[in-house]
């Protein structure tokens, strides 16, 4: 049983060049330490500046940065390895589906909050910050934190170009919608959405149309192709057009 999607974790902006910097220290083959020295020096005039606390709102972010691309859960840890051999080959806005993937299999807080925005913006076309920070406070608990974690992550998708602020202070539009046709990147994605549930399998048609993975738009891929994509997804067929995608035994 995934214990992740139980806990909060995100709790701090986190800009898209800031993990563009770390998983390209990382593909450099730097070390732990030198990649924390590097990103200290990144952050140094835009996170907590002039702090002096041991434990601030820098160290917390670098701890985000590092645990998406460096010191994964050793559940995601294939994961990432094929993560990062897409990025090799990716440029533009395929990256971010890549980005994103990874962020919400590490934090799959990530992942329900943006569940929730994009069930918002399918059904209404927009997505309010206090709509969205409720749907998250009566999933994880009426905690100031909740909201303000939700809230942090609302204001990371605008960083990345996801989301854009309209005239209504705290409503926000779709900015970024994505094709994804590559079956390589699409099963990808699909195994990065399982590691978000406890149970770790679904409909097939469901991930693929994950409001979680609202900025992109998944080419149906057939099941065949999905499972060659990754060879960490199992299928299980109930019918003609009933397909569950699972993570295989010792992946989740």
């Amino acid at each position: 049983m995934n214990s992740r999607p139980n806990q909060i974790g995100f709790s701090q902006r986190v800009r898209l060049e800031w993990l563009e910097k770390t998983v390209n220290l990382v593909l450099a083959g730097n070390d732990r330490s030198a990649i924390n020295d590097a990103l200290q020096e990144l952050l140094k005039d835009k996170v907590s500046i002039g702090g002096k606390a041991g434990r601030g709102n820098r160290e917390k972010v670098i701890t985000i940065l590092m645990k998406v691309w460096r010191n994964v859960p050793h559940e995601l840890e294939a994961l990432r390895t094929d993560g990062l051999e897409l990025l090799k080959r990716l440029s533009g806005t395929d990256r971010i589906a890549v980005h994103w993937g990874m962020v919400m299999a590490v934090y799959p807080f990530w992942a329900a909050v943006a569940s929730y925005t994009g069930r918002f913006l399918k059904l209404q076309g927009s997505a309010a910050a206090a709509h969205v920070q409720q749907r998250m406070r009566e999933q994880y608990g009426e905690r100031e934190t909740v909201s303000r974690a939700a809230r942090r992550v609302l204001r990371s998708c605008i960083d990345w170009g996801v989301l854009s602020e309209t005239g209504t202070k705290g409503v926000y539009h779709q900015e970024l919608s994505v094709y994804v046709d590559d079956p390589q990147i699409a099963a990808w994605l699909i195994e990065a959405s399982l590691h978000t549930r406890s149970s770790g399998c679904a409909p097939l048609k469901e991930l693929a149309g994950s409001t979680s993975l609202f900025p992109f738009r998944i080419k149906q891929v057939a099941a065949e192709n999905l499972l060659a994509g990754s060879p960490r997804l199992d299928l299980l067929r109930h019918g003609l057009d009933d397909e569950l995608v699972m993570l295989r035994m010792g992946n989740k």
